[in-house]
C-alpha cells in the first residue's frame, strides 16, 4: 500500500507528504498533519536544539512548527529535573510508610480520647487534687 492509499480517501494536499525534493529538506521526515513522531523521535529532535540547531531550521526540516519544538523541549527538561530528584526505592521507604501509618493510627485514638474526655467533663475541667501536706 502506497502513502497515497494510507492516507485514504478525501485526502488533501495539507495531510499528503511534501512534494519538496530530498535535497531541499524533505528528508522523508515531515510530521505535518497526520504524522507522528515517536517518543524515541521526539527526544533525538530535542536533543538537536539542545545542541544549540536553530529552531527555525529544525522546524523547516521536520514540517513541525516551532511551538511544538518549544513544548517538546519543555516536556524534555520538565521530566529531567523530575529524574534528578527522585530516588530508587528501597526498604527504607516501605518502614517509613508504615511508620507514617502507625503515627496516623495514634494521632486519630488520641483526638477520639481528647473528645470523649470533654464528653465526659461536660465542658468542666478536671477536678484539681489537693496535695496532701
Amino acid at each position: 500500500m502506497g502513502k497515497k492509499e494510507e492516507l485514504g480517501l478525501g485526502a488533501t494536499e495539507a495531510t499528503a507528504p511534501s512534494a519538496r525534493a530530498h535535497h531541499a529538506g524533505d528528508g522523508g521526515a515531515e510530521a505535518g498533519p497526520g504524522w507522528r513522531f515517536s517518543a524515541k523521535r521526539k527526544l533525538a529532535v530535542v536533543q538537536r536544539l539542545l545542541r544549540g540547531e536553530s529552531q527555525e531550521a529544525v522546524s523547516r526540516e521536520l514540517n513541525v512548527p516551532v511551538h511544538r519544538l518549544v513544548e517538546w523541549r519543555e516536556r524534555v527538561l520538565m521530566a529531567a529535573e523530575g529524574a534528578l530528584k527522585e530516588r530508587e526505592r528501597d526498604a527504607r521507604d516501605d518502614e517509613i510508610a508504615r511508620l507514617k501509618a502507625k503515627v496516623g493510627e495514634i494521632t486519630m485514638a488520641n483526638e477520639l480520647l481528647y473528645a470523649k474526655i470533654d464528653k465526659l467533663e461536660g465542658g468542666r475541667p478536671l477536678a484539681r487534687r489537693r496535695s496532701r501536706t
